[in-house]
């Protein structure tokens, strides 16, 4: 199949070479402050949220690609017949600079945002967009190559408490209910981290009483090392970073590597735990409650700017990793505390099972589905066995794009602002809905100039879907749509 990419101009990332010498004065650092436009009953911390829902059906969407970290949505009875205006508006809300997803929990919508100087979280209620409170704190963080300074994780809700990872190094536990903070700490500062070439984009998770960060930090030695250069940049152990989810208090640190941008995977295999971070220069296996680490696979591109960006992905006792930068894909199956191949892209092939950029692939039903390709012109949509590694079909020129899976189909949202729904179906590519349609001849779709919901690029974050409704982004705007009429 093809299809006309009918978008007037296409963005190619463009990578500096050689040395690059960044400085930056930060703003003298001011109190973060939280702003409160809702009376609200504070809540301690280890209490729970009231919810605001009124909703009847659905589930919270509390974690970074969902309730099990998979990309995946357990609701059912979605509209499959969007129109041609497309789904129901709710409510939208202009963003600053950010990248990332909000979540969802107990009835409140969470985004990490920029304006200026000031990085802040808004809460606002998630069925009306109605702003309960706002906390915000100065960053300083300039990118080295120009992209957008804001966040690029999204809030992390536990209870009564929301986790933010700033893009500068900043996490922050706030009061869920108030925006009032418990604690912070600044892992620039406390780990010696060496700017790297996009700021922090790994998203933490919770285990137990723990909040686990991918950190990677240096010596002090290596101050003298400019930004980006992480060539000449050597870890220090704190590849992972526990923190006491209650007070901000280190509980482990290990792993000598430095960060990447793919956020941690936690899963149980047979009896026991385990955390999956694809850090810079690989997989590693660890115990998310002590630290004790397993094993470590090397999987990155041989070139200094390549970057892991794309979350493992975990079925049964297999796990399964992508980049686009140079070796692909690899299919690992784990037995107790090892590891070994089942499959993996051939280093020096141009043709690849799959090379996975940000957006992390999604299994369903022994198929892998996702974008692959590192720019704009060459990435393409396509489904993938999970066994094997085989390319059951591939659909050229999508544009960058992410996938959420939910009642049989997956909402795929493309860079550009099109958003539109397909099938899971291994067989062949099977769209019905949205800004996509078919050309003039058999097999053959385009993606229209004029996208529906009008979102501008870079729309780099996967749709959300909470009790029904559909939360996605551009750079200028979020907008909150009606999937599930269940009320």
């Amino acid at each position: 199949m093809n299809i006309k990419m009918l978008v007037g101009g296409l963005c190619v990332a463009i990578l500096a070479t050689g040395f690059i010498v960044f400085e930056s004065s930060e703003p003298v650092p001011t109190p973060p402050t939280v702003e409160v436009t809702q009376v609200v009953a504070p809540v301690e911390a280890d209490g729970e949220l009231e919810d605001l829902g009124t909703r009847k059906s659905g589930n919270d969407w509390n974690v970074f690609l969902g309730p099990k970290g998979d990309s995946k949505s357990r609701e059912t009875g979605i509209i499959t017949d969007w129109g041609e205006k497309g789904l129901k508006l709710l409510w939208e809300r202009d963003l600053g600079s950010s990248y990332g997803m909000g979540t969802v929990s107990k009835g409140r919508y969470y985004q990490f945002d920029r304006v200026d100087s000031k990085a802040f979280v808004v809460c606002l209620n998630a069925e009306t967009g109605k702003e309960l409170w706002k906390f915000q704190y100065t960053s300083g963080y300039e990118d080295l190559y120009g992209y957008d300074p804001g966040p690029r994780c999204s809030p992390l809700v536990d209870r009564n408490r929301v986790f933010i990872y700033g893009t500068e190094g900043m996490v922050y536990c706030l009061n869920a209910t108030t925006g009032k903070e418990e604690w912070s700490v600044d892992t620039i500062k406390r780990f010696g981290v060496i700017q790297n070439f996009f700021g922090v984009g790994s998203n933490p998770v919770i285990e137990g009483d723990l909040l686990i960060c991918m950190v990677g930090g240096s010596p002090d030695k290596d101050k003298q090392i400019p930004p980006g250069q992480l060539d000449l940049v050597t870890p220090n152990g704190t590849g992972i970073v526990a923190f006491d989810k209650s007070t901000g208090k280190v509980e482990y640190q290990v792993i000598d590597d430095l960060a990447s941008y793919a956020s941690l995977k936690l899963a149980t295999i047979g009896d026991r735990r385990w955390c999956f971070a694809f850090a810079r220069g690989g997989l590693i296996g660890f115990d998310p409650a002590s630290g004790a680490v397993d094993f470590e696979y090397p999987w990155r591109a041989h070139t200094l700017e390549s970057v892991n960006a794309a979350m493992p992905v975990v079925v049964g006792d297999e796990v399964f990793i992508s980049e686009t930068y140079g070796p692909g894909s690899t299919l690992l199956k784990i037995d107790k505390g090892t590891k070994s191949v089942v499959w993996k892209d051939e280093e020096f092939s141009r043709e690849k099972a799959m090379q996975a950029h940000w957006n992390t692939p999604v299994h369903v039903n022994g198929y892998v589905y996702g974008c692959s390709g590192r720019h704009t012109q060459n990435a393409d949509l396509r489904c993938v066995q999970w066994k094997t590694g085989k390319v059951m079909w591939s659909i050229p020129r999508t544009t960058r794009c992410s996938l959420t899976f939910i009642d049989g189909h997956f909402l795929c949202q493309g860079e550009y602002g099109h958003l539109f729904l397909f099938k899971a179906n291994p067989k062949k590519f099977e769209p019905l809905a949205g800004d996509i349609k078919k050309g003039d001849r058999e097999g053959e779709y385009e993606l229209p100039f004029d996208t529906t919901y009008d979102l501008s690029y870079p729309a780099w974050a996967a749709p959300i879907v909470s009790h029904g409704l559909l939360y996605v982004r551009g750079s200028d705007k979020v907008i909150c749509l009606e999937l599930i009429n269940n009320k």
